[in-house]
């Protein structure tokens, strides 16, 4: 059919080109990649009960995925904003995002770098016309839903009153412009929030400030801000909560004075009023520095003009390039959509916060020049799991600059960057390495291997976790878990350790270092200390070794044992040796009879984990330690229930809401939509410091993607819809395929990988033991 439409499509282009002729209306023209991604995908919670566990508790938001609709470029140090949470009261989901697609009214727009959640940014700007009152309570404006727009580097919205807000974005600079209605008291507030700073009006076009003591911990792009304005103001003054140190309840609680042109204090800031008529534009521009001449410079390097249109399309372009090296055929609209989208939120991080030859404001204050673009720290925990390898794939030489400023850092403090609780940057150097990424890989290992063996580096634990194998945990007094914050996670670490020690020996093993390799390879192996044998689950143990009771494992014990997990999750937190797993759990059989068990038990723990949302049977797709699960049948002989659950996930815990943008749990600057992207092309890495990919159902007829290299990647399923979902045979590059899985030597060099789809299961294909997936026992075997 598809041959056939295009024979049709050249047919009737000919014919045109021949007669010359011009009939019916001209054609749209066609539907970019870029067009097809949404910002606001992300920023809505699932709202089917059965989706979201028992999440959230009452009183709270469920999560959504914490992305923000803002302006900004890939990797970018700078995101243009809207902020609907008022983040001054508390942070509803954990962390400052600073947008909740629910939310009906908008207290502010940020244009700074901030750090992972642009709720931090600072500061905040807000056209008001008519009254308006003092942050922290902010003059909240409704917004009209339905004409709120987003795209790649840029949005808009319409609020309540006639003023609509536009914004876009360069590297380091926002833009801002409101189009007023008719008004004598047209106004825009420009105010630091939390423990403010310095704010002054400089002239009749310019307000800057610097966050409290000039320090802005938030803030990689510095903590002074210059914004200029496109007309001058007519009235200004000053603002802050209150007067003195301590606040003062009921009126006169804050200190406004018009004419007033600098201040200090918590939540400072200025006003700068107009007469406006209908339609009039105010246009902002602002820039951040570690000084006024910084951020000044980057306004006059990156924003000259007032050329809104220009910096917008600029935007558009860079983000034409990047998703426009993926390209997909087939699907539906909402699809398509959903996989540009997660991948245009694929490129949230790491970010760039200094090019080649700018300065840098290292550990303590120092200054240097950096000698290659310079990124923040990478966020292991959420994106070595699969973010990274999509890097790999797409943006290998961003990736070695990356790699490069996380070595530095190491060089600065000593140690290897971590996140959260594991010590995954091993992951991403070894998963880089494997993939044919020049680097000084030996450089690296140095400062993995201090990591892995220094009991004063960033590994809790360390000593505990060599001497016995594994971690203790403690049971709290009165046992009051579920769920118990303080405790070490010391079950859950010993698995995490145990897939880093793995990466590390094989990391040391083609390096030639044969005793680390050795000795870490032993290590690797900890991960069965923690499996109780008696009921198939691994497990917290105390100090002494015995197994921590009482025992559940639907439970999310958090800090307990577990990490913002439960004991079904962490079962199969060993991605390094499936097979070896699957031996503690008695075999195949055993194996996929505990996988089906896992993805048909119901979710109905006591205790809420507040991201584990997204949830089918025990499987938690809003939260990390699982996420690799719906894979593991290729290495048990039924890859066939993996494509099912695959495309289960990606139909039912994305944009299944309402709105059409909700995402299970929080995306982890990119990792929930790594995944998306990822399976929606039709493979994941299950351990992404191998080179291998686990096949999983590819919902695009066709998808092309370009390789760092420049070669293509195409994946085809021939006969492919929501109902034939099933791999039936396989080529790869007109070769039979009969393993689920292909590795990075299979398509660096391009490759074509085709399927035959069909509406029923085919046990055949991909099922023998000889093609599963290799695993760290395959060595002792």
């Amino acid at each position: 059919m598809i041959a056939a439409l295009f024979a049709c499509t050249a047919l009737t282009a000919s014919v045109h080109a021949q007669s010359g002729a011009q009939s019916g209306p001209p054609r749209a023209a066609a539907r970019e990649p870029v067009d097809e991604a949404s910002p606001l995908v992300g920023t809505a919670p699932l709202d089917r009960r059965e989706f979201v566990g028992n999440a959230p508790p009452p009183g709270e938001p469920v999560y959504s995925g914490q992305t923000s609709p803002g302006a900004r470029l890939p990797h970018s140090s700078v995101e243009v904003a809207p902020v609907n949470v008022n983040l001054e009261l508390s942070y509803p989901t954990g962390v400052g995002a600073p947008y909740h697609y629910p939310n009906p009214t908008i207290m502010g727009f940020t244009a700074g770098g901030g750090s992972t959640y642009g709720g931090h940014a600072k500061p905040f700007i807000m056209p008001i016309v008519g009254d308006w009152t003092v942050p922290p309570a902010y003059t909240q404006v409704h917004y009209d839903k339905a004409r709120e727009t987003a795209s790649p580097g840029y949005y808009s919205v319409d609020l309540d009153g006639g003023t609509r807000v536009e914004l876009t974005a360069t590297r380091w600079t926002g833009l801002m412009r409101f189009t007023f209605p008719a008004s004598d008291r047209s106004s825009i507030l420009v105010n630091l929030p939390r423990a403010g700073g310095t704010v002054e009006m400089v002239g009749d076009r310019k307000i800057r400030g610097a966050a409290e003591d000039g320090r802005d911990d938030d803030s990689a792009d510095g903590p002074y801000f210059v914004a200029e304005f496109s007309r001058p103001f007519r009235d200004v003054g000053t603002f802050r909560k209150s007067p003195g140190d301590q606040p003062v309840w009921g009126i006169g609680d804050k200190d406004v004075e018009p004419g007033r042109r600098t201040i200090s204090g918590g939540f400072a800031g200025a006003y700068a009023t107009f007469a406006t008529r209908q339609g009039d534009t105010t246009l902002v521009k602002i820039a951040h520095g570690h000084s006024y001449a910084e951020a000044e410079q980057r306004l006059r390097t990156e924003s000259p003009g007032w050329n809104f249109d220009g910096v917008r399309a600029a935007a558009r372009r860079e983000w034409a390039d990047l998703l426009g090296r993926v390209e997909v055929t087939g699907g539906t609209p909402q699809q398509r959509r959903l996989f540009y989208s997660t991948l245009f939120q694929s490129f949230a991080s790491p970010r760039l916060i200094a090019k080649a030859g700018e300065q840098v404001i290292g550990r303590g204050g120092k200054v240097s020049v950096a000698a290659h673009n310079r990124y923040s720290a990478v966020p292991y925990w959420d994106t070595a799991r699969n973010q990274i390898a999509l890097l790999e794939l797409m943006e290998p030489d961003l990736l070695r600059e990356v790699m490069q400023s996380e070595l530095d850092a190491a060089r600065e403090r000593g140690f290897m960057n971590t996140s959260f609780h594991g010590d995954h940057a091993v992951l991403m150097y070894l998963g880089a390495m494997r993939r044919g990424i020049p680097f000084d890989y030996a450089a690296a290992y140095d400062a993995l291997r201090r990591n892995a063996t220094d009991p004063k580096g960033p590994r809790p634990f360390l000593d505990e976790y060599v001497g016995k194998g594994w971690i203790s945990d403690v049971v709290p007094e009165g046992n009051p878990s579920p769920p118990y914050a303080g405790g070490k996670a010391g079950m859950d670490k010993t698995l995490e350790y145990a897939w880093d020690d793995h990466a590390l020996a094989v990391m040391a093993a083609q390096l030639g270092k044969s005793d680390d390799a050795t000795a870490l390879m032993k290590r690797a192996g900890n991960y069965r200390n923690v499996f109780d044998r008696s009921i198939g689950f691994m497990r917290g143990r105390t100090d002494d070794g015995r197994w921590i009771t009482p025992f559940d494992p639907r439970e999310p014990y958090y800090n307990f044992a577990s990490k913002e997990a439960s004991g079904w999750s962490n079962l199969w937190l060993v991605p390094h040796d499936v097979g070896g797993l699957m031996t503690l759990l008695g075999g195949r059989a055993a194996f996929n009879a505990k996988l089906d068990q896992f993805f048909s038990t119901p979710y109905a723990p006591k205790g809420i984990c507040r991201d584990c949302t997204g949830v089918i049977g025990q499987y938690v797709q809003g939260n990390q330690p699982d996420q690799h699960a719906p894979y593991l049948y290729a290495w048990s002989g039924q890859p066939w229930k993996t494509q099912a659950l695959v495309r289960r996930v990606l139909a039912d815990l994305y944009g299944s809401d309402a709105a059409g943008n909700g995402y299970p749990g929080m995306d982890d600057q990119g990792s929930t939509s790594s995944w998306y992207a990822l399976s929606a092309m039709g493979f994941y890495p299950v351990d992404p410091s191998t080179p291998n990919y686990i096949i999983g159902s590819p919902i695009f007829d066709r998808v092309r993607m370009r390789l760092g290299n420049g070669r293509t990647l195409e994946v085809v399923a021939r006969n492919n819809s929501a109902a034939n979902m099933y791999i039936q045979s396989a080529t790869l590059n007109g070769r039979p395929w009969t393993k689920p899985w292909f590795s990075h030597d299979d398509i660096k060099d391009g490759a074509v990988l085709a399927f035959v789809m069909g509406p029923r299961p085919n046990p055949a294909w991909g099922s023998g033991p000889d093609a599963a997936p290799p695993s760290m026992s395959d060595r002792a075997r």
